[in-house]
């Protein structure tokens, strides 16, 4: 597909969840008055994370921006249809709140989720930090022999719509005059003395100039980059997701509960949903999409059951592998701009909570190019120079 111009202000790599965000916002604020073309290369979407995720939301993180990160979103989510503009025919998405359990089998931990409840706390998170007893009295289907505590939040905090959002940034950034060709970027090309971006190549042969690059391009981000002559710490990881049946349902929602193994689990309607990563988590092919069943039988299933005896007899109905683009070097995303080619936008590594994120990503990256600073959330610490430095900002939950 052809773009109608040959040259844009802004050129979005990626059009899903992220890429999707940052051009909404843009296109509705009253100061940015530029161009924006989004390039995407598979407008099905289905491999990408935004239609492969959980659709979690959560608000215990170890790094309070990543709280406040999510607030930003819980907010979005509730009052959409306000931010959106108000039209009746908006829907209005919802979160269901079942929460988050950690639970702890070590003092370590436990000391740990002990310090980050009163973070979040401190940042009008509801977290609870609860002992054994009070889990088993909220929760007695679980097996706490080996827990001693755990931190649970029932405040904006489990599934939420992320479909909705993606569809209707998608249509009104379309209406607001950012064109979406499906195509693919294969070379980038830059000034003589590397400091700027100048054009783009695109698979069709078409060159395009263009005043801003962002990288939203999930888990080939570090190849869109290397484009770019640039490199960053990203790569793909395998995620594998089981849909089951249980023979014997619960009597209330089951919280994504993390196990101390590593796997998750949760409500999904009347059925459950369970994940976690592999033993060996190594990076993968980014077209590599193969199911692991292996995973069930040796990991997921005896660690579902472990935890809660009522799943021993349950049967999976369905499942799939999906991608992180996991950030090596602290979990945390790359945002913003390279410290010497100033015009190429890094919105890169989220390793698994992008699609939460990426109300507030979208926006700071639009404050970022329309004014030349984040204007709401402070999103600094997410800047490049921590990986030109090698000092990682380490967000410690991740799932």
């Amino acid at each position: 597909m052809t773009p109608k111009l040959k040259s844009y202000d802004v050129v979005i790599i990626g059009g899903a969840m992220l890429g999707s965000s940052t051009a909404w916002f843009l296109s509705k604020s009253p100061d940015f008055k530029g161009k924006i073309l989004v390039v995407e290369r598979d407008p099905t979407y289905e491999f990408a994370a935004t239609s492969l995720t959980n659709s979690s939301i959560r608000m215990q993180f170890s790094e309070a921006i990543n709280v406040k990160i999510s607030q930003f979103g819980a907010d979005f989510v509730k009052n959409f249809k306000t931010y959106m503009g108000g039209r009746p025919e908006l829907p209005q998405p919802i979160i269901q709140s079942f929460g988050y359990m950690y639970l702890a089998n070590t003092q370590g931990f436990a000391d740990q989720l002990k310090a980050d409840q009163k973070m979040q706390a401190a940042n009008g998170a509801g977290t609870k930090h609860m002992s054994r007893d009070e889990i088993a009295k909220a929760y007695p289907f679980y097996q706490l022999d080996d827990i001693i505590a755990g931190n649970h939040n029932l405040v904006d905090e489990g599934y939420f719509e992320g479909a909705t959002l993606f569809d209707w940034w998608k249509r009104q950034a379309k209406t607001k005059g950012v064109e979406y060709v499906h195509n693919e970027v294969v070379a980038i090309s830059k000034n003589t003395d590397g400091s700027k971006i100048e054009s783009v190549t695109l698979k069709s042969g078409e060159i395009i100039s263009c005043g801003v690059v962002v990288n939203c391009s999930g888990t080939r981000g570090s190849l869109v980059a290397r484009l770019a002559g640039i490199e960053i710490p990203v790569e793909p990881r395998k995620r594998m997701t089981f849909i089951f049946d249980a023979e014997k349902p619960l009597d209330r929602e089951l919280p994504l509960t993390i196990d101390p193994s590593g796997v998750h689990m949760r409500s999904e309607g009347k059925y459950y949903m369970t994940g976690g990563p592999p033993d060996d988590d190594s990076a993968v092919d980014p077209n590599d999409f193969a199911p692991d069943n292996d995973i069930w039988e040796n990991k997921i299933w005896p660690a579902v059951a472990n935890r809660i005896p009522q799943f021993e007899a349950i049967k999976v109905i369905n499942s799939w592998a999906g991608h992180y683009d996991y950030n090596v070097l602290d979990q945390n995303a790359i945002l913003g701009p390279h410290t010497k080619v100033k015009n190429f936008m890094f919105c890169n590594g989220f390793s698994g909570h992008g699609f939460q994120q990426s109300p507030a990503m979208g926006r700071g990256l639009s404050e970022l190019i329309t004014y030349g600073a984040f204007k709401t959330l402070d999103l600094s610490p997410f800047s490049f120079a921590r990986i030109e430095r090698n000092e990682p900002f380490l967000e410690k939950a991740v799932i």
